[in-house]
């Protein structure tokens, strides 16, 4: 016989029930905006137009000229003959010659157009450098027609940027605001606004391709885009869906020299810190250490003892600069700068370029097995670059043997001698061990090791003679190491290579 169970157990009073419903009502409505609002996120904006509308009036369009000077006769022409002034042959033959030339050999003025974008109603505005390089005359174009002649406050071939000011008068121009790139995720939507092909305000849109693309120059931080970008959108900007400017429209990779879906564009965390210099100063203030650099390797960072491949390897110092004088090293990888890690030998530059002049900031250095933190006060690029400040060349030890030979690395050395410097173009102040030949398929063939080369360190000691070297690659082979590095010397160009052993 089943046992029934209490009936107050299975019931709840009115009030209670009254109470869990409108709880779960609650929680239903809840869950319902989050699931509209995160579906809203994803989805993709339906029209580009209202923000399209409210962009475009800060979108100008840059118009340059010069004037250009035509070229002389060419190889191969005839020269024009010469009479007495007042010859009736001298006009006649002045015309033959010169009827085949534009212009009729006078000087033209040749034309460009580009984009920009005003941020500052003042009368602010950023293009590219290249857009306006070699002009003599500036005009920025607005939307609805205004033109004005436009002054030049200062460029950066570096980043490929350029400032520019108008005089508005007693009009209140509109601008755009810049955003935090670093916040844009690759798959992001964005905006490209420009002057293509001199069709002005043209809108397109597309994605963020990717983030931090290197195009072989000394800052570059690009973001690459899919958005349509072509010849005249160069100095335009590219905004994100707030309406913000995260990159400025710089570059394209093209075979056909339109647009094939990749794009790339300044980005606004590179960018601003020039432009503000560029107000101020008519130019930039980058910060500068001193050093040379490259990438760290595995095998570079298995021979230094740092567990990771990472941070930049100084491979030299420049004399009586801000590394000098704080005691860096040849060697030394830098871990860390003014607090911030490191990576790779592609952040060191733009790191130091952004730290303000005269600031002594901590440096983290890998050095003989441990990190040593040292204090350097960051000099002037532009002032070192005026100076043309050079490497430090350090002291040669004396001579012993003249030549000698590395089986287990498959090179050829010799002392260094006049007959050597003028065969292989080495430097006076050139130091080491030179190495007059290479065994194509040795450990140093396959890592790019070449005639003529300069040894100047073995595991960080300096040589200056084969037996120096021999010395040295015994030790680390006796350690039980498994490269060892070398400091090469090529055409005056420093950098360290490491040179594994083989097995047996």
């Amino acid at each position: 016989m089943r046992t029934k169970r209490p009936i107050a157990v299975a019931r709840t009073s009115s009030a209670s029930s009254s109470l869990w419903l409108q709880y779960s009502v609650a929680t239903l409505l809840f869950l319902a905006a989050l699931l509209a609002s995160a579906a809203q996120a994803k989805a993709p904006p339906s029209s580009f137009a209202d923000l399209s509308e409210k962009l475009l009036p800060a979108v100008v369009n840059i118009a340059t000229s010069q004037q250009v000077k035509q070229e002389g006769p060419q190889s191969g022409q005839r020269q024009r003959p010469q009479f007495p002034p007042g010859s009736p042959f001298e006009d006649f033959f002045k015309d033959f010659f010169e009827r085949g030339q534009p212009n009729g050999g006078k000087p033209r003025r040749a034309h460009a157009l580009g984009s920009g974008f005003i941020i500052d109603p003042s009368g602010i505005v950023v293009t590219n450098n290249h857009v306006i390089a070699e002009a003599d005359q500036i005009k920025v174009i607005l939307q609805n027609d205004e033109e004005y002649t436009a002054e030049l406050l200062g460029r950066d071939p570096k980043t490929d940027l350029a400032v520019l000011k108008i005089n508005p008068g007693d009009t209140t121009l509109p601008f755009v605001p810049f955003g935090d790139s670093d916040a844009a995720r690759v798959g992001d939507w964005v905006v490209a606004i420009g002057n293509p092909f001199g069709l002005g305000g043209s809108v397109t849109a597309g994605i963020i391709s990717a983030r931090g693309r290197d195009l072989q120059g000394p800052y570059d931080d690009f973001i690459q885009t899919d958005a349509s970008i072509n010849r005249g959108n160069s100095g335009g900007p590219l905004f994100n869906l707030d309406g913000e400017v995260i990159g400025i429209n710089t570059a394209i990779f093209s075979q056909s020299g339109g647009s094939v879906g990749i794009g790339f564009a300044v980005s606004s965390r590179l960018a601003q810190p020039v432009i503000a210099q560029l107000r101020e100063f008519g130019r930039t203030r980058r910060g500068w250490l001193g050093v040379f650099i490259q990438g760290v390797t595995e095998e570079i960072a298995e021979s230094l003892g740092l567990e990771n491949a990472k941070g930049a390897l100084v491979s030299n110092i420049t004399k009586d600069g801000p590394a000098e004088a704080a005691g860096l090293k040849k060697g030394d990888i830098i871990l860390s700068f003014n607090n911030q890690k490191v990576a790779n030998m592609r952040q060191l530059p733009r790191i130091v370029a952004g730290t303000p002049i005269g600031k002594a900031v901590p440096v983290v250095v890998w050095r003989d097995g441990k990190a040593v933190t040292v204090e350097a006060k960051i000099g002037e690029l532009e002032a070192a670059e005026k100076a043309q400040l050079v490497p430090v060349s350090r002291s040669q030890p004396k001579d012993r043997a003249e030549t000698g030979r590395i089986d287990s690395l498959g090179l050829d050395l010799s002392m260094i001698t006049d007959p050597l410097r003028e065969k292989y173009s080495i430097e006076e102040a050139a130091k080491g061990v030179v190495i007059t030949d290479v065994d194509a398929d040795s450990v140093a063939g396959v890592k790019g090791l070449e005639i003529g080369d300069v040894i100047v360190e073995v595991n960080q000691h300096e040589v200056g003679n084969p037996a120096d070297v021999t010395k040295r690659v015994n030790e680390a082979r006796a350690k039980q190491l498994k490269s060892v590095l070398m400091l090469i010397s090529r055409r005056g160009e420093m950098r360290f290579v490491a040179l594994r052993f083989k097995k047996g």
